[in-house]
This record gives structure tokens, C-alpha cells and sequence, in this order.
């Protein structure tokens, strides 16, 4: 994977914006192609964050969301994994893998400045069965996710970090939590992982505004989870301090789980203002 401007930090003249940034791991960049692109004739975010694109870059359908209007940065990886990051605005790419592990040739991070915005699309190890190696790998990766926000918030970089973390906060993120009980999504080791990245000063953004549970982001294909609301809160964002006051909405756009063919996962989406 190729790296650009590794560790370089762009300062972030805070201007009057109003931005609306999603995030959605569609499960195939190509499979949800029809869906993708009916979702954005509808709900036209400025920033959109995918992952798991299961294509390389060369495949992925640039041409199809550049005549939406979106610039676009991809990290692809064939069959597996893969990030990518829309916008309606220039594209710097920053990083195109999460620092710390020269080894780690998953793609799963993408970094980009657009906007007067820091921005990075994560797709984190899922990290099942706990007894294999993914799920230390899964702890690793997060482990350098937390050395890298601390590296930004050093930096003074206010920046948002979207994606599908594999990671179910808290029980009220869960369905019914003794059935994930053992599940890497929801171990303690994971759990505690989140909460070092929340204690940094970051703020779960859907949590700012929304205290209810039940409101989940994933639903399995099987068991009729989705006509059950058998569901998980696990697409989440992280918001630097300046960001996270000026939240205006943020949301679930539970629709297209309900389309035909669709991903398991759903969009998840937040409003930005600044003056």
C-alpha cells in the first residue's frame, strides 16, 4: 500500500461551514453499486466514508460517483477489506495505512484533509474467533489507532474519525448483550480499547445527541435480524473537541437496509457547523 505525506498536519483554519459527513460499510463497493448511488441522489452528503469495498483501487466504479460530483480517495485490497473516502470538495490524501505496523498489509485506514477537515474512513479488524490471532491483531490495530489520535490532538488537528469499528460501546449498543457476551465485538479487552480513545478527550458523536438505546447500525442476514431489530450499534464517529461542539444533528438512516440486496450495515451520518 502506498503512503502520502506521512505525518504531515495541515492546520485548520475554522471557517463558516455546514458540512454533513456519512459513514457505511456497504459490503462490496460493486454488489451495492445500484444502492450506493440511489442513497446519494437522496441524501447528498457533502463527505461520505465506505467501507469493506471487497476490490482493489483499479475497480473501484470511479467514474459512476465522480459524475455525482464526488472527488474521490481509495485503498483497496482484492477480495477483502477496503476504505475509501467522497467528497464534494479537494482531496488531500494523508495516509493511506494507520502508522506502527510496517507489517500490516490490510487495507483499512484512509486519511484525507478536505474541507478545512481532517477525516480518516476506518475499517477495523473484526477480530472473531477470540482464540485465533485476529483478535490480538484487532487489539493492535486499535492500540495504534490511539497513538495516532494522540499524535493529532497534539497537533492541535481537529478531525473526525468515521467508520465501522467492530466495537459495540456499551450494552444499550446491543440487542441482547449475553448473546454477544463472548463475541470480539464486545469483549472487555475491545470495550476497554474504546474507552482509552474516549478518555483522550474524543466523543462518540451519535451519543452527543442521542441517550436512547436500541438504535443499532448492523443487522446479521440470518435469523431475521432485521425484521426482528436483532441489531448492533458498531458504524460509529469520533470527534476531535472543536467538532464535537459543533455537532448539530447526527443520525441512522436505517432505510436501505431494507432495500433489496442490501448491505448488513446501514448509513450513519452527523452535521457539522462552524461560524
Amino acid at each position: 500500500m502506498q503512503q502520502q505525506h506521512v505525518g504531515v498536519v495541515f492546520p485548520f483554519p475554522f471557517k463558516k461551514f455546514m458540512t454533513k459527513i456519512a459513514t457505511w460499510n456497504v459490503n462490496s463497493i460493486n454488489a451495492r453499486l445500484p444502492l450506493l448511488l440511489r442513497w446519494l441522489e437522496n441524501f447528498k452528503p457533502d463527505i461520505l466514508l465506505l467501507q469493506e469495498l471487497k476490490c482493489v483501487s483499479e475497480k473501484f466504479p470511479r467514474h459512476e460517483l465522480e459524475d455525482k460530483g464526488y472527488n474521490i480517495a481509495v485503498n483497496g485490497q482484492k477480495t477483502y477489506n477496503g476504505v475509501a473516502i467522497l467528497s464534494k470538495f479537494p482531496i488531500d490524501i494523508e495516509l493511506t495505512e494507520l502508522p506502527g505496523n510496517p507489517n500490516d498489509e490490510q487495507a483499512r485506514y484512509l486519511e484525507v484533509f478536505t474541507k478545512d477537515l481532517l477525516v480518516a474512513s476506518i475499517y477495523a479488524p473484526n477480530g472473531n474467533p477470540v482464540d485465533s490471532d485476529k483478535f490480538p491483531y484487532k487489539l493492535e490495530f486499535m492500540e495504534r489507532l490511539y497513538d495516532r489520535v494522540k499524535f493529532l490532538l497534539k497537533q492541535d488537528t481537529n478531525f473526525i474519525l468515521g467508520g465501522d469499528f467492530n466495537v459495540i460501546p456499551e450494552p444499550d449498543d446491543c440487542y441482547d448483550p449475553s448473546a454477544w457476551k463472548e463475541d470480539a465485538l464486545f469483549r472487555p479487552e475491545t470495550r476497554a480499547v474504546w474507552r482509552k480513545l474516549i478518555y483522550l478527550g474524543l466523543s462518540d458523536g451519535f451519543r452527543i445527541l442521542n441517550k436512547d438505546g436500541g438504535q443499532y447500525s448492523f443487522w446479521d442476514y440470518q435469523r431475521g435480524a432485521w425484521n426482528k431489530n436483532n441489531g448492533i450499534r458498531i458504524d460509529h464517529f469520533l470527534l476531535s473537541p472543536i467538532l464535537a461542539d459543533n455537532l448539530e444533528e447526527v443520525g441512522i438512516d436505517s432505510t436501505p437496509r431494507g432495500w433489496e440486496r442490501p448491505s448488513d450495515h446501514t448509513p450513519v451520518w452527523c452535521q457539522l457547523f462552524g461560524d
